[in-house]
Formats: C-alpha cells, sequence, structure tokens
C-alpha cells in the first residue's frame, strides 16, 4: 500500500506538468507571431504580382440559374482558391529566407528578409553559399499557425483586392500586430 501511494504522490505532480508545461510552451510569442504575419503577407504580395493580371481561371459552376445565365465566370488567377491554396501549402517553407536581427536604432530583434528571390539575377550565386539554420523555426510555426487559424480571411482579403495585405491581415483581421502609433506633424 505503502508504495501505491508513493508512486501516485509523484504521478500526480508530473501529469499536472504534463498537461499544463504545455500551454506555457505553446503560448505564441507576440513578436514572432507579428513579425510571421507581416513576412507571410509579403510573400502572398509578391506571390500574387507575379501572376499578370490577364491570367483567368473559370470559376463557378456549370448548372443554369433560374434566369437562364450560368453560374459560370471568369476570376483573375492569382485570386483562384486553387492558387491561393497551392501558394499557402509551400509558403511558410520560405520563413528560412528570413534572419533574425538587432534593428540598429531600437535595439528589438526582428526578422527580416535577407535571402534573394528565384527571379533575382543573383539568386544562382546565392543558392552556391546557402546555410541552413533552425533560427527560423518559430517563425515558420508561427507562419504554419496562421494560415490554419486565418486561411478564409486570406482568402476573403485577397478576393477583395484588398490593398496594403499585411495592415489587414495582421492588425485588423488578426490583431497579431499592434496598430502603429501616428504622430501628428507640427
Amino acid at each position: 500500500m505503502g508504495m501505491a501511494l508513493l508512486q501516485s504522490e509523484l504521478l500526480l505532480p508530473l501529469l499536472l506538468l504534463v498537461l499544463f508545461g504545455n500551454t506555457v510552451k505553446g503560448q505564441r510569442d507576440p513578436e514572432v507571431s507579428s513579425v510571421a504575419c507581416k513576412a507571410l503577407a509579403d510573400e502572398l504580395t509578391y506571390d500574387i504580382k507575379k501572376i499578370g493580371p490577364k491570367r483567368t481561371v473559370n470559376s463557378g459552376t456549370f448548372r443554369i440559374n433560374p434566369d437562364g445565365t450560368r453560374g459560370k465566370k471568369k476570376i483573375p488567377f492569382a485570386k483562384s482558391e486553387t492558387f491561393l491554396t497551392d501558394v499557402l501549402e509551400k509558403i511558410c517553407d520560405r520563413m528560412n529566407d528570413y534572419q533574425l536581427q538587432d534593428d540598429p536604432d531600437t535595439k528589438e530583434k526582428k526578422f527580416k528578409r535577407y535571402a534573394p528571390r528565384k527571379d533575382e539575377p543573383i539568386y544562382a550565386e546565392y543558392k552556391k553559399y546557402f546555410f541552413y539554420s533552425d533560427a527560423y523555426k518559430p517563425l515558420k510555426y508561427a507562419c504554419e499557425t496562421i494560415i490554419e487559424q486565418y486561411e478564409d480571411e486570406i482568402f476573403s482579403l485577397i478576393a477583395q483586392e484588398a490593398d496594403f495585405l499585411a495592415d489587414r491581415l495582421c492588425i485588423e483581421k488578426s490583431g497579431l500586430c499592434a496598430k502603429p502609433e501616428t504622430h501628428s506633424e507640427l
């Protein structure tokens, strides 16, 4: 009986540590989430701009509406669910192109894009000297979490041709970033 009591006394704190220990670790770092959201919006904007505005895809249904028209219409390919789903599946892998740096003025640590994009002339040279780092993993995880939680909002903003995608997604829709302080001119 004494051994069973001793085991249960040791097991309870261990169980509580497992149950509640992960909540602290699982909480998001607001700074990393904000940077990940901005990086995600930047990467999305870049991908959308690469697609020509004349490239379209059929959307809707082939059924005939009661008024005799078809429910099918052409939409820009960059706004199609097919394109956006494909982009969002791979976009967080690009968080490896960001590096944690100290801002020289504020001394804050920030992630900034340092790698050239594939269509830039210097990219071939860059790939020769590419080094993998685990430093971007929190950024990648935050990016994946944002997509998981706000995928519908992302689709909606892009369908509405929302200007300032980063501000609309990261400040207004998700609240992951603080509103910038505005200073009036004197």
